[in-house]
């Protein structure tokens, strides 16, 4: 589905900016793998990738930005601590790299994220604080320690050193596939879009970069439609990771989102999980439901036929056994011919 872009004044980001990204976040981050999938290959005709994101230790790409932004901090700033607001993979990158770096941090959750990645906080020596219902609560939350105690907030998206970080997939895109056409990117509040858009159209303004996201509450669709960012109440859905909202004050990714993206899906949940189910019994390979909206995309033959190289951005694989276990049993037991 299109949208209207509607691109106002903004504070305009650099690529340059993401190559400094990508300099700072070397010694501590690992370039990921990208692969080529035979099978979805076959199906659309031309050549499939997979940018491999959930191999990073935290599980998800989320820790690219969480590292640039918090490497950009000067030493008083690393001493007082860090905080941040999360649907899980974010807090989680910043409770990795706080640890690594000897700095204090605390990550405010809310009751829907999973157990999966409430234990993986726990595992990472975070100080968690579990409020209301949404990230938006949580947020309210995390901007509270930092009047209290002087913390630096780490924006889960709207920053632009996180963007930047999440920039480097796009450069690293770009070295593996020189004849990259299109790449499909999971959206959420925006930063990755932003950043891989960034770095992808700095290059070649002509690859297509498409934003998949679940049904329900997919708040920077709506908020694009409505032209400024909304409010929505989060509903449950297999992909947890794109639940939160943009913020009504946003300041880089509603309107870096409105020009880089060329089209937006959005993604039945019987679809995601049948994506998920999928990617296990042809790749051997796990993955979360907000991962597995680009892979439904492909699948469910959404993405427009032409020439190039298409890349599909997983980028993380933190889910419930518990959800696997349903997904399995629904899908590659009992409905193999669905594929």
């Amino acid at each position: 589905m299109t949208f209207t872009k509607q691109i106002k004044e903004f504070k305009e980001m650099d690529i340059r900016s993401v190559w400094e990204a990508r300099k700072r976040i070397s010694p501590i981050i690992n370039r990921t793998p990208i692969i080529q999938s035979s099978i979805l290959s076959e199906k659309i005709g031309r050549n499939v990738y997979l940018k491999l994101e959930n191999v990073h230790e935290v599980g998800a790409f989320k820790v690219r930005g969480a590292a640039n932004k918090i490497l950009s901090l000067n030493e008083e700033e690393k001493k007082r601590g860090v905080a941040t607001f999360s649907t899980g993979n974010h807090g989680m990158a910043v409770a990795y790299i706080a640890k690594k770096l000897g700095i204090d941090a605390v990550v405010c959750i809310s009751n829907r994220v999973p157990k999966a990645k409430v234990d993986s906080l726990k595992r990472l020596g975070a100080q968690i604080e579990i409020v209301g219902d949404s990230q938006d609560d949580a947020g309210v939350r995390c901007y509270e320690l930092e009047k209290e105690k002087g913390l630096t907030v780490i924006e889960p998206f709207d920053d632009p050193h996180v963007i930047a970080g999440q920039g480097t997939i796009g450069l690293e895109l770009l070295e593996d596939l020189p004849h990259l056409t299109d790449v499909i990117v999971p959206l959420s509040g925006g930063g990755l879009l932003s950043g891989i858009g960034l770095a992808l159209k700095s290059n070649d303004k002509n690859i297509r970069v498409t934003g998949v996201s679940m049904e329900k509450s997919a708040v920077m669709y709506e908020s694009l439609n409505a032209g400024r960012p909304v409010a929505l109440e989060e509903s449950e859905t297999l992909a947890d990771s794109l639940l939160g909202g943009i913020g009504l004050d946003n300041q880089y990714t509603f309107q870096m989102v409105q020009q880089y993206m060329d089209d937006v899906l959005l993604i039945p949940e019987d679809e995601i999980a049948h994506s998920m189910a999928f990617m296990m019994d042809k790749h051997r390979i796990i993955m979360e439901g907000a991962a597995a909206t680009g892979i439904a995309a492909v699948l469910g033959n959404k993405v427009p036929p032409q020439e190039g190289d298409l890349a599909v951005i997983i980028t993380g694989h933190n889910v419930d056994l518990s959800v696997l276990h349903t997904i399995i049993q629904k899908y590659t037991f009992e409905n193999k011919s669905a594929y």
